[in-house]
């Protein structure tokens, strides 16, 4: 029986492996450390940040023109404007920047804002005492208050057989009287300017004297404005007093309709001279008062021209 030999290979101890695996875990955690900073970074970042990271990355820039196929060079040539791309060109954003406005511009806009609002509430007004007088129940047909371009547009006008003046007369009847103090008091502490126009129907008014629809309506016109002056108004407020007959109907497709006869009367719009707001001061207080002497009582201040009401009758056609 032969001899059975079993070696044993003695290995040697396991000695240190080095300080690789040192270096393999301080990338590691300098890698979390990292990614931790990034997750705390996008949480707090705002939505616009987000957006201008995004676009930052972004690999190629779009043109804003609509055309090509959509193939390597978008349907156009090298030469042509289209919707090519480019593969090195920086992400850009492009922003509409509103024009830098002045101080003039900004007080006509605030201006502006607040006349609108002084129309508003002036027509709110106006009505709401209309409706609260017991002498005018019935006459709020009578009464037609519009924003337009050229300003808050009141008109008094006959209306289901209520006639503001008698036929062919610019002697004022009492209810129109009546109606007209309620303007008066709702427009007296307005700035603007006044315009006021009378107007006809379409229907022949001529005597023998040559007394026709022109100087009827002018002579409402001039009995409103004396009106409205005895309630209190500013006489350097009016800036038009006029009468246009048949010219400008109300209803153009009636104009023997007795709408057609009525009264206008016009807060013009940009029109006035108003108070700087509390806290603000004009280039003129802003001076000292030595500085400029005094204007003259009797003569407007220089580069101000005084305002002059002006009567017309538009002559006959």
């Amino acid at each position: 029986m032969p001899d059975i030999v079993i070696k044993k290979v003695k290995k040697g101890g396991h000695g240190h492996h080095g300080g690789a695996w040192k270096v393999a875990y301080a990338d590691f955690v300098t890698a979390m450390m990292a990614f931790f900073l990034l997750l705390w970074l996008l949480s707090s970042a705002t939505e616009e940040q987000l957006q201008g990271v995004s676009m930052y990355f972004t690999p190629e820039t779009i043109s804003q023109n609509e055309s090509g196929s959509g193939g390597l060079l978008g349907g156009t040539s090298l030469a042509e404007e289209g919707a090519l791309r480019s593969e090195f060109g920086a992400p850009t954003v492009s922003m509409d920047i509103p024009p830098v406005q002045t101080p003039e511009e900004r007080e006509a806009i605030r201006v502006a804002q607040m006349e609108e609002q002084e129309f508003n509430e002036a027509q709110e007004e106006l009505l709401k005492a209309i409706e609260a007088n017991e002498e005018l129940q019935g006459l709020e047909k009578n009464i037609r208050i519009e924003n337009t371009d050229e300003g808050l547009r009141i008109q008094i006008l006959d209306e289901d057989g209520t006639a503001m003046f008698p036929s062919g007369s610019a002697a004022m009847a009492e209810h129109t009287r009546l109606l007209l103090q309620q303007v008066a008091g709702v427009i007296e502490n307005m700035p603007q300017d006044v315009s006021i126009e009378g107007h006809t129907d379409a229907v022949p008014f001529n005597r023998t004297d040559g007394y026709s629809n022109w100087e009827l309506s002018a002579d409402r016109a001039l009995a409103t404005r004396r009106a409205l002056e005895g309630l209190g108004l500013d006489t350097a407020r009016f800036a038009k007093v006029a009468g246009l007959s048949d010219t400008d109907p109300l209803l153009p497709e009636a104009p023997e309709n007795e709408s057609n006869r009525r009264i206008s009367i016009t807060l013009l719009r940009g029109t006035g001279e108003r108070t700087a707001p509390e806290g603000e001061a004009t280039d003129n207080q802003s001076a000292p008062a030595s500085a400029t002497p005094a204007a003259p009582v009797d003569q407007p201040a220089q580069g101000e021209t005084k305002r002059r009401p002006t009567f017309s009758v538009p002559a006959q056609q």
